[in-house]
């Protein structure tokens, strides 16, 4: 709970995630809404850093985790909407900046630190590819259910045009 807490509020309140949710809602002429991609990520990050600290404590290995992510990764941009897949993949190094990376980092070192047998540089610092892995899988999932509901809704107001 702690570490996904210290996920969501950092990245929330990180000044460049601001800025480039802010210029993809500019851009998009009000497509994506701002708050709506922030909390997205925020979301991912927060997943991406509990899902990391569980890896830590369980001392799994850290690429088991990384490929399987990428691998997700690499299906969802085969059905994710082709206007939102450039902008998920920069949330994943907008979300390792000035904010997040000091806090994230100082977790994922104190931890790997404090439990025997574990790297702090390995495992401390995997925490963050953690936090620039999980937002992409999330903004894509985030474009992929919100296209789903839209093709939901046009397809009832079809049907219901249909209908005597």
């Amino acid at each position: 709970l702690f570490a996904f807490l210290v996920g969501f509020s950092t990245t929330i309140a990180e000044p460049s995630l601001i800025a480039v949710a802010n210029k993809a809602h500019e851009v998009s002429r009000k497509a994506i809404s701002s708050w709506g991609l922030r909390i997205a990520v925020a979301i991912g990050v927060a997943v991406g850093i509990t899902l990391g600290t569980f890896r830590i404590v369980s001392g799994t290995p850290l690429y088991l985790y990384i490929m399987a992510g990428y691998i997700l990764v690499v299906i969802q941009t085969l059905f994710a909407p082709r206007m939102i897949i450039a902008l998920a993949y920069d949330t994943g190094g907008v979300t390792t900046s000035t904010v997040t990376v000091p806090l994230v980092a100082a977790l994922g070192l104190g931890l790997a630190s404090n439990i025997p047998g574990r790297s702090p540089v390995m495992d401390g610092f995997g925490l963050i590819a953690f936090a620039s892995l999980f937002p992409i899988i999330s903004v894509l999932g985030y474009a992929q259910l919100a296209q789903w509901i839209v093709g939901r809704r046009n397809r009832k107001a079809e049907t219901s045009k249909t209908r005597p």
